[in-house]
């Protein structure tokens, strides 16, 4: 075989690159291959999308199986392709479009019914799917349409309404005069009623575009939660040990209650001694300094010991000591 040194260099660079670049596309289309990739793809129709977004999770009693990977108008009603893996769906299997958080965000979950497999190319149909209703957008909605309502022509026409029916019975004189009354109310909170629901509108904005926080913040303390429960039992046995350990301390003091007290009198009267004797143990130890300072000089020179007994014999014996001590 032709040995690796002597190839041509060029067409291993253009054999490496492909490869590499392979690499790369298998790596960005993974989820696409057929044994790695992200599972098998069904398709579900719904009347209306309510909110839901390519990427949202697709779940089988609250566990993750797959995502939704397409959302396409099919004629009256919306398609949406979704993908599954390691999960078996049967012919009779539903499809709900749920909330996951309070905030909006949405998510499908998959309920595997029926006897045989489900068939990929067949749809679940609009029979065997729901789709939630979208508070946020509801009130969106609401605060558009009464934006675009001009109160004052409202109040104008139910006061006109009033005047026409003066004349018919008190029952429908007072349901108009009540509408009349009601219609000028609103109009003359008009201006606070447009920065209520503008304000709500606002509101449901900032909390929708903080999703992933506030979700994020929902997690946290769950998990909080979750850690103070496996926490209980061991917060229990602390105070229980507590408890007892204080029931044990006592017993233990009156069990030797009788042989405690007089170590306890003895430490007493030391201490009381010690109290009475502090101006004499600090003379004490202020004259011993001296001492102990010239000890130090006289014990300093290695090993001699140089020191001056004066009186050790007396005069009388001779010569040693003839004068006695001077100072």
């Amino acid at each position: 075989m032709k040995p690796f040194r002597d190839r041509n260099p060029y067409a291993i660079a253009l054999v490496g690159l492909g490869v590499i670049v392979l690499a790369l596309l298998a790596a960005f289309y993974s989820e696409d291959l057929p044994i790695i990739g992200g599972g098998t793809t069904y398709t579900a129709d719904f009347t209306e999308d309510a909110g839901l977004k390519t990427g949202d999770v697709v779940s089988i009693a609250g566990v993750k199986v797959g995502k939704v990977t397409d959302i396409s108008l099919d004629g009256d009603h919306v398609k949406v392709t979704f993908t599954v893996k390691n999960a078996w769906l049967g012919d009779q299997s539903t499809a709900d479009i749920k909330i996951k958080t309070v905030l909006g965000s949405k998510y499908l979950s998959v309920s595997p019914q029926g006897s045989a497999p489900l068939n990929p190319n067949t749809a679940i149909p609009t029979s065997r799917t729901t789709s939630p209703y979208d508070v946020i957008q509801a009130f969106s909605g609401l605060s558009n349409a009464v934006g675009q309502l001009n109160t004052t022509q409202l109040a104008q026409s139910f006061e006109v309404l009033s005047q026409t029916f003066a004349d018919t019975p008190d029952q429908v004189k007072s349901a108009l005069s009540g509408l009349s009354a009601l219609s000028n109310t609103i109009a003359s909170r008009d201006a606070e009623l447009g920065q209520l629901l503008a304000n709500t509108n606002q509101i449901s904005g900032t909390l929708a575009s903080r999703d992933a926080e506030v979700q994020k913040l929902l997690a946290d303390g769950s998990t909080l939660l979750g850690m103070l429960r496996q926490r209980e039992n061991a917060i229990t046995q602390l105070l229980t040990g507590t408890q007892s350990l204080s029931t044990q301390l006592a017993g233990l003091v009156n069990d030797n209650q009788q042989q405690l007290r007089p170590v306890l009198d003895s430490l007493n009267q030391f201490t009381t001694m010690l109290s009475d004797n502090q101006t004499n143990l600090a003379n004490g130890i202020q004259l011993l300094a001296p001492f102990v300072r010239l000890f130090a000089n006289a014990t300093g020179n290695g090993r001699w010991f140089d020191n001056y007994i004066c009186g050790l014999l007396p005069p009388s014996i001779g010569i040693i000591n003839e004068q006695g001590c001077n100072p």
